[in-house]
């Protein structure tokens, strides 16, 4: 079972008078990153929460933003500064007297004024605590279950690609015996006509052409990508985190197939590497996207 790296998770839970709304995002990334946007009374839980979103996921780049509220105010923990809203109060007689204004001073007149509000700096309860850290979990289990479903749309992606790759190997494999002893062949009759006045032991000219031949002999190489093949699959299907791993043999999927593209004296197997190379290519691409 893999895992994408890209996906998104909300919840929301409200108890006891307190409301908290949690929003995660995850998108690629080679390291493990979270930005983590607390309100000012959850930033001193910052590293205790970045601790338990670890045991969730340790992979992508994560944005996850947390709302709180007690008593239906945001963030929580808000008081009325008495001072400044004596001083604002004497402000508005002050103005309503020299403009001669009769009018009564009204409620929303002092709610238009911020400054007469302030945040307290107040701990959060056991209970408070714990219904932040639910919803962080719940919000993180529905990331993770997005995640899971990308994951296995791109497991059948991957497999289908492989699948491919080993198709045309087969092909290539029987493409190679033709292609050797033809190559054979030539090479024996161009020399036979650049030496017609020339004598030449039978033996000596059999042992240097195959030596030649021997070089262009790529079965070594489609061997060992078969096995990466099978190697990929067994990893895709049976590691929980497989990506480092399936990079790796990527890159050795690669060289093999390099290898077969130089060596090889057959214009179809030259093809069919290129072919190779750009499923490889697609695959590197997707795993980019995967735990």
């Amino acid at each position: 079972m893999i895992y994408s790296m890209t996906g998104y998770g909300k919840a929301s839970i409200t108890k006891n008078k307190t409301s908290v709304d949690v929003e995660v995002k995850s998108v690629n990334s080679r390291f493990f990153e979270t930005s983590l946007k607390l309100p000012a009374v959850l930033v001193p839980y910052d590293y205790e929460l970045k601790e338990l979103i670890k045991t969730k996921t340790q992979r992508g780049k994560l944005s996850i933003v947390i709302h709180f509220k007690k008593d239906g105010v945001e963030n929580g923990f808000v008081s009325i500064d008495m001072n400044k809203l004596s001083n604002h109060l004497s402000l508005i007689k002050k103005i309503k007297k020299a403009a001669g204004i009769k009018e009564d001073i009204k409620l929303e007149h002092l709610l238009e004024s911020k400054e007469i509000f302030t945040s307290q700096d107040a701990e959060l309860s056991k209970t408070e605590f714990d219904i932040v850290k639910s919803s962080l979990i719940k919000a993180l289990d529905k990331l993770i279950l997005m995640k899971r479903k990308e994951g296995a749309e791109l497991s059948k992606d991957l497999l289908h690609r492989i699948e491919k790759i080993s198709r045309m190997v087969t092909e290539i494999e029987k493409e190679l015996g033709n292609s050797i002893n033809e190559y054979y062949n030539k090479l024996k009759q161009r020399i036979l006509e650049l030496t017609q006045n020339v004598e030449i032991a039978e033996d000596r000219l059999h042992l240097e052409l195959a030596l030649i031949a021997d070089r262009a002999d790529i079965t070594e190489e489609c061997v060992r990508l078969k096995s990466h093949l099978k190697f990929f699959k067994e990893t895709l299907k049976n590691e929980k985190e497989p990506g480092k791993k399936l990079n790796f043999l990527c890159q050795e999927m690669n060289r093999e197939t390099n290898t077969i593209s130089s060596k090889s004296i057959s214009t179809s197997i030259i093809h069919s590497s290129v072919l190779i190379k750009e499923e490889i290519e697609k695959i590197r691409e997707q795993l980019q996207n995967i735990e």
